[in-house]
């Protein structure tokens, strides 16, 4: 049905157009009268051909009836609009490969609007909460009207009351011609539709109407209500008492018996009490009253009616905070699939409504970095890519951008790395070369890789060495240098061909003939005697293996390429901290609340007089993580280089067992190396904290940034000598650790005036492997161990000198 209040504007439509049947509706009631009008119509409802499916509902009694006094529906649209009015919104342009805004518009006029003042009455977040609850609740949606100012910037949203509000279609076939606002006097507004925005969660077949979860959950919500009022009323009225004690009530005169009957009271003040009647002569019986099935009804009930309404709104009671009955990983599941399946929707719905408003080519959406929750499924694809990229399947390139990390871009990072020994595959036809394998026709790109060491078997044809020495081995070898299995024969190729042409004629000699009858006498065994046991004791012996020994040392030289491939890195890192910090620091995000927030007019208010949180400024942990990230890789490499040089030397390789402690002491190192520069940054925090409450304004504190930054080269040096030192060391002592007993280590030092007293002390100490060098009473396992005190580590110089023989030699 029409109001009457829309009858003045709709006059001329009205006797125009035919009158179109009353709609069949069927309501559900309680005490109160008729509730919410059922969806269910014959034919159009109101005069402009529509369904009008939201006409006929009650937006007071939704109010009252159910969210005012229904716990769950409450509940249900607090949690689903409190999140929607904490989490900001933010506007962008382009997105990265991460989903982020390639560029940002923080100071968007709409942003003050919706995360700084709305209107004069309300707050950005008062105002989103409210949105957030007229979606859900009503029928008809929520209408938003925009004010503007005279250079057509917005400058004001108010909510309006949905239930005052008439959307007139356009009868010339246009979508709509204007909204109907009716004031509290009784004043009826005609707004243009680009005044209001029209947010509704939108019906499958009624364009002017929306859908809310009240219309599926209306029993539910009726019945939860109902079963209280009944439990309620049950209890106000209920006159059964705790217990009856019959009596023989033939003695009784009718005052006694109007005594006895008086002890049934009804009300919750007599429930328990015990109450005496009548029995029959000489009669006395107790009969108990506890509690029937009848009224377990209303638990039933109640429940039945929670889970329905909680379903139809789709949140969960573990949600709305009650987790009881649940299990850690159930309850976070049920907040994650809260999350994607009801607030994000809910959250879209919002943000795409004020795209229009945005500009050309801007996005709105809410910021949910900071909603936990969220990350599952970003952990849960990292620790996948993880185990791909251990077993090979990726590259470290691939699993960085699946982690939200640049990638590095060079051979190394781009092949893939095959395990149990993690030996690289290219797939780039130009990283063969700079991993230092020889792709063979049987191999090619793609095929098993070789990992070079220092003593790594050279491929045919590739050159030993560069310049003249090279030249002259591929022309010895008749290939052409760099081309593995060249046929143009040089100099020495054709001389052994010669050679070997002309020993095809020779005939034997002498020496060949006594050859021959050596080796025909031999069938004939000797007679025993002092001569046959020494063949025999000579033969036995020739069984055992020969005592070889080994040794090995890291040279001078692989220090000094661990520690330049780690200073390269850290001097990147270190570079882009600067700039981010600094980005920080002018950045609205972190200045406003504070002092140094620069006022857009009068009528900003995002200033303040809090100081800046320069423990987000400067992110000392962010930055740990991203150290070691970058070392990681590097040191990956530098230990393995290391361990298939000294296995070489050993004659073994590197195995499962040598490839954790390898690991391990990467990881180590790396871990070492963050805590350092975690320590320099935190150091920064102190400074520029003392630095504004000093007072300083905002470009000295942007200068204290660079001042503090300039000595980060000594900080790049130490943290690298100490990272190059403990990784060489380290992968070294884990390959020796697991050849076999046989090996010893020898200390060494520089023997210089750096070296410290108590390294000088152990200098030409030899222990057993896996047993520690001890210095000062600690337990020192090769030179820069990360697990020794940092007084015996930081910028030693020191090395290990192995030394490998069979059992007994030792």
């Amino acid at each position: 049905m029409v109001n009457r209040r829309f009858l003045p504007a709709l006059r001329s439509l009205l006797t125009s157009a035919p009158q179109a049947p009353e709609p069949e509706t069927k309501t559900i009631s309680w005490s109160g009268g008729g509730a919410y009008t059922s969806t269910m119509y014959a034919g159009t409802g109101n005069v402009w051909g529509t369904e009008g499916r939201a006409d006929g509902w009650d937006m007071d009694r939704v109010i009252t009836d159910g969210y005012e006094r229904v716990v769950w529906v409450f509940k249900a649209i607090d949690t689903i609009g409190k999140h929607a009015s904490r989490l900001p919104l933010e506007i962008g342009r382009g997105l990265t490969e991460e989903g982020e805004f390639e560029e940002t518009f923080p100071d968007h006029p709409l942003l003050r609007l919706l995360n700084g003042q709305a209107n004069p009455l309300e707050t950005g977040r008062m105002f989103r909460k409210r949105l957030s609850a007229q979606i859900l609740l009503s029928k008809r949606g929520a209408f938003v009207e925009k004010t503007r100012s005279r250079a057509g910037t917005l400058t004001r949203l108010d909510l309006l009351p949905p239930d005052r509000v008439l959307p007139i279609p356009d009868p010339k076939g246009d979508y709509l011609s204007h909204f109907e606002f009716t004031t509290r006097e009784g004043v009826i507004r005609e707004l243009p539709p680009e005044r209001v925005l029209w947010l509704r969660d939108p019906h499958p077949t009624d364009p002017f109407s929306g859908i809310t979860p009240l219309e599926a959950a209306g029993i539910s919500v009726d019945l939860d209500h109902l079963s209280r009022l009944y439990n309620v009323m049950f209890i106000k009225n209920d006159a059964r008492p705790g217990g009856v004690m019959a009596v023989d009530a033939t003695t009784l005169n009718p005052q006694e018996m109007d005594r006895l009957e008086s002890r049934f009271l009804p009300g919750a003040e007599f429930a328990g009490h015990l109450s005496v009647i009548a029995a029959g002569p000489g009669g006395m019986s107790y009969v108990d009253t506890a509690a029937k099935p009848r009224d377990m009804n209303y638990e039933h009930a109640s429940a039945n009616a929670k889970l329905e309404i909680l379903g139809a709104f789709g949140v969960p009671e573990s949600v709305t905070g009650n987790a009881s009955g649940r299990t850690f990983d159930n309850a976070e599941q049920e907040e994650l699939g809260f999350w994607l399946h009801t607030e994000l929707g809910h959250l879209e719905l919002i943000a795409n409504a004020f795209e229009k408003d945005a500009g050309d080519d801007m996005r709105v959406r809410y910021d949910t970095s900071t909603v936990e929750v969220l990350e599952l499924p970003r952990r849960k694809r990292r620790a996948e890519a993880r185990e791909e990229w251990n077993a090979g399947l990726i590259s470290v390139d691939e699993y960085r951008k699946l982690a939200g990390f640049a990638p590095y871009g060079n051979p190394h990072t781009r092949a893939l790395w095959i395990s149990p020994q993690k030996a690289p595959v290219p797939l780039v036809p130009g990283d063969a070369a700079a991993l230092g394998i020889s792709a063979g026709p049987e191999q090619g790109v793609g095929g098993a890789g070789v990992v070079p060491g220092p003593n790594a078997p050279q491929q045919p044809g590739q050159p030993q060495g560069e310049g003249a020495a090279a030249q002259a081995v591929a022309e010895a070898l008749g290939e052409t240098p760099g081309i593995a299995g060249g046929n143009d024969q040089g100099p020495a190729a054709a001389a052994v061909a010669e050679a070997r042409a002309t020993m095809q004629d020779a005939q034997p000699g002498a020496a060949a003939a006594a050859v021959e009858e050596a080796r025909a006498g031999m069938d004939v065994m000797p007679e025993e005697g002092p001569a046959a046991a020494a063949v025999e004791e000579a033969r036995r012996m020739e069984s055992k293996a020969l005592p070889v020994v080994s040794e090995f040392s890291v040279a001078d030289g692989d220090f000094d390429r661990a520690r330049t491939a780690v200073e390269a890195a850290l001097a990147a890192l270190f570079a882009r901290q600067e700039g981010v910090i600094t980005a920080r620091l002018r950045s609205p995000k972190a200045r406003k609340g504070t002092r140094y927030w620069l006022d857009d007019g009068p009528a900003d208010t995002r200033g303040g007089s809090k100081p800046m949180d320069m423990d987000k400024v400067v992110g000392a942990e962010k930055w740990q993580d991203e150290v070691i990230a970058t070392l990681t890789p590097v040191l990956t490499r530098l230990a393995g280089v290391m361990a298939n040089g000294a296995a070489d030397a050993f004659g073994s390789s590197v195995d499962g067992a040598a490839s954790a402690g390898i690991g391990a002491a990467v990881l180590t190192a790396a871990a070492v190396a963050a805590d350092t520069v975690r320590a320099f940054h935190r150091h920064l925090e102190l400074q520029l904290d003392e630095a504004q409450n000093a007072g300083a304004e905002l470009s000295d504190l942007i200068d204290l940034v660079t001042q503090e930054m300039l000595p980060t080269a000594d900080v790049i040096d130490r943290v690298a000598e100490s990272a190059a030192t403990a990784t060489v060391n380290g992968a070294v002592d884990a390959v020796a650790a697991t050849t076999g007993p046989d090996v010893e280590r020898t200390w060494q030092t520089r023997r210089d005036d750096r070296v410290r007293p108590a390294h000088a002390a152990a200098e030409g100490v030899t222990m057993p492997v896996k047993q520690p060098f001890e210095m000062e009473g600690w337990p020192v396992r090769f030179p820069g161990d990360p697990l020794a005190p940092r007084s015996l580590t930081v910028n030693c110089r020191c090395r290990l000198r192995y030394r490998t023989a069979p059992s007994g030699e030792l």
